[in-house]
């Protein structure tokens, strides 16, 4: 990892998300570089809830920078408003080292990341390919549990990135002055799978017969409708998986490498941890 600078082993960081797939970590690596970690959360650590913005002053003041994840997709208008209202309030109670988790190839989330580069702060934007951690953590395990994951990725190729990754770039970010300020830092995993491939290793690491049925967007929102969820919620997220998921993010990207000065963890590493953890277990 990049070196810290002088003065960043005083830096307090509050974390937002701090229990979730890349707060959790981004809160661990914090501490393991040395830094003071708010961990914001709704249930534990410091009181912080994006849809309480009542909530944000007490977690923002006295920090030196605040790592921003929003619950819901980074492109959504919830996740940009806010993000444009908490970078503002940040600025405005003397926070202005903002990092910001954006999802690569999403043109949803420009808007999102405008909103922090317009509110006078220090901003990064890591802009981080699909997470191999979606596979362990989150709604897509209980399919694999029970034998297959039914998806709308097609033959689609994508980089899966390890979450533990995208943590330790947003420190290097945090504690390296200014090098990383007002840059946008594109990170992928170190080569390209398909979501056949990724749960053929999955299948390989567990031992057990899982299989990939590939279904259309608009199939897949069906099923999520079947579910309860939200119908706004479901034509977001046909468009966002008709979109990401249709080859534009079928290619590498450095960053892992020129801003550690090593590789990406492989997603076969990942799946070997996470099925010994009985991760996929029934």
């Amino acid at each position: 990892m990049t070196e810290n600078t002088a003065g960043t082993k005083d830096m307090t960081v509050l974390v937002t998300g701090a229990t979730g797939r890349t707060g959790s970590r981004v809160a661990e690596a914090a501490r393991a570089a040395g830094l003071t970690v708010r961990a914001g959360s709704r249930s534990q650590g410091t009181h912080f809830d994006w849809a309480d913005r009542s909530t944000w002053a007490d977690a923002l003041r006295g920090a030196d920078a605040a790592y921003l994840a929003h619950p819901t997709d980074v492109g959504s208008p919830d996740a940009t408003e806010a993000v444009g209202a908490l970078a503002r309030e940040a600025v405005g109670l003397g926070v202005r080292r903002l990092v910001l988790l954006s999802s690569r190839g999403e043109e949803r989330a420009h808007a999102t990341e405008e909103a922090l580069r317009t509110s006078g702060a220090d901003w990064t934007v890591v802009r981080a390919a699909w997470f191999a951690q979606n596979f362990s953590e989150g709604p897509l395990v209980e399919g694999l549990v029970h034998g297959e994951l039914v998806f709308p990725a097609g033959e689609v190729r994508e980089p899966f990135i390890d979450v533990r990754d995208i943590a330790d770039v947003v420190v290097a970010a945090l504690t390296s002055g200014d090098r990383y300020i007002g840059r946008e830092l594109a990170i992928s995993g170190p080569r390209l799978l398909s979501f056949r491939d990724a749960v053929a290793e999955i299948s390989k690491a567990t031992g057990s017969e899982l299989r990939y049925v590939p279904v259309t967007a608009r199939q897949y929102g069906d099923t999520l409708a079947g579910f309860g969820v939200p119908p706004h919620e479901v034509e977001f997220l046909v468009e966002l998986f008709e979109g990401l998921l249709d080859g534009r993010n079928a290619h590498l990207s450095d960053g892992v490498q020129r801003i550690l000065g090593r590789e990406p963890r492989d997603f076969t590493d990942f799946a070997r941890e996470a099925a010994a953890a009985g991760t996929w277990k029934a």
